[in-house]
């Protein structure tokens, strides 16, 4: 169950709920870590070090990678992922996503690396002996990353998590993984792999709260390039892991109907030069669903009659007309534009089903 399903509970059913949820050590204080004067977690002090000299990785992350998440091909050029594969993207966005794997109730695969947004929602667990690596995910899954010197088998039978193998370049964790079936995604715009995919990570700890991660990716036969992605991670102190369970109450793929392009067929006519009003660059204003403090940033462009969003660098989006201030299409988000009393736009609303989130223009 998310944090966002726990509020919401705590509100339906009343204060005999906190106790579950306290139960659950979500305000757990976590012992040994460096804390400043006023007793809050110091993330800034320097990274651990594990007895054999090597940075210490352990701890609970939460992965931030809100652009990668959603389209890990976001820094490729056009013409870089092959027509068929561009298709597939394009068909799976009609679709809803309805085979997504989080739909499915299948593991993520390679895409654990870098399926976070910036709510914090996509935690993981770094369990870190000499000789292995431990990474758990709040669906119960995991991977193995063995640092005892083995190579990978050059035709391993495919699995979900594949297989990985590891190694220290200074303070930076290499990782090597392969084997990985092609039944997953890369990202939730639904970017493919073949099993010939090979994967990538450099980990490295800043300091005690921050963990960088780069990630490349190559798989000759969908993309004209390995690409490498950055994702951020954050330590998640005073709290735990909550499971999550994909199927406890059953997917509902009865329910999940209809198309993206639906949309366009309620869709109203704005005048151009109203459309022109909303151009601009959004920053999202407290409160944040990131802990991290880390603000989205929405673009706003307008090309050939039509509003394109842009969340993160995630790519431009079409958005659809619902009345002269209010649009829909934005990662199947909507959006509500609000105006000062000269006219001017100001500020724009991304609308959740957990609240509106409010961005101040920050630029034209």
């Amino acid at each position: 169950m998310t944090r966002s399903a726990i509020a919401i509970l705590i509100v339906a059913l009343g204060a005999p709920l906190v106790t579950a949820v306290d139960a659950q050590w979500l305000n757990q204080p976590t012992r040994g870590i460096p804390r400043t004067a006023d007793g809050q977690p110091n993330l800034a002090a320097p990274a651990p070090r594990a007895p054999d000299g090597h940075p210490d990785l352990s701890g609970l992350w939460n992965k931030i990678s809100p652009k990668y998440s959603r389209n890990i091909a976001a820094d490729l050029k056009p013409g870089e992922v092959q027509p068929w594969a561009e298709a597939l993207v394009q068909k799976r966005k009609e679709d809803l996503g309805k085979d997504y794997m989080n739909v499915l109730c299948v593991p993520l695969g390679p895409a654990y690396s870098t399926d976070a947004d910036s709510t914090g929602a996509e935690m993981m667990k770094i369990v870190q002996t000499p000789g292995l690596i431990l990474i758990l995910n709040t669906d119960l899954t995991y991977r193995q990353i063995f640092l005892d010197g083995r190579a990978l088998e050059t035709a391993p039978n495919p699995s979900w998590m594949g297989y990985s193998v590891g190694h220290w370049d200074g303070d930076t964790l290499v990782v090597e993984s392969f084997g990985f079936n092609d039944r997953t995604w890369l990202d939730h715009d639904g970017h493919p792999h073949t099993e010939a995919l090979r994967m990538t990570e450099r980990y490295r700890r800043r300091n005690f709260g921050n963990l960088e991660l780069d990630v490349t990716l190559s798989d000759p036969a969908v993309y004209a390039r390995p690409w490498t992605v950055a994702v951020r991670a954050e330590l998640a102190a005073d709290t735990e892991m909550i499971e999550w369970v994909c199927n406890e109450k059953g997917s509902e793929l009865e329910h999940w109907v209809g198309k993206a392009s639906d949309e366009r067929r309620s869709e109203v006519k704005v005048a151009p030069e109203i459309l022109a009003k909303y151009v601009g660059t959004y920053e999202e204003q407290p409160r944040l669903w990131s802990r991290t403090l880390v603000p989205r940033v929405v673009e706003i462009t307008l090309s050939g009659g039509t509003l394109f969003g842009d969340m993160d660098g995630r790519g431009k989006t079409p958005l659809a007309a619902r009345s002269e201030t209010e649009f829909s299409g934005l990662y199947g988000l909507g959006i509500a534009f609000t105006k000062a009393d000269s006219g001017e736009t100001t500020q724009l609303f991304v609308k959740h089903v957990s609240g509106d989130y409010r961005f101040a223009r920050r630029s034209r």
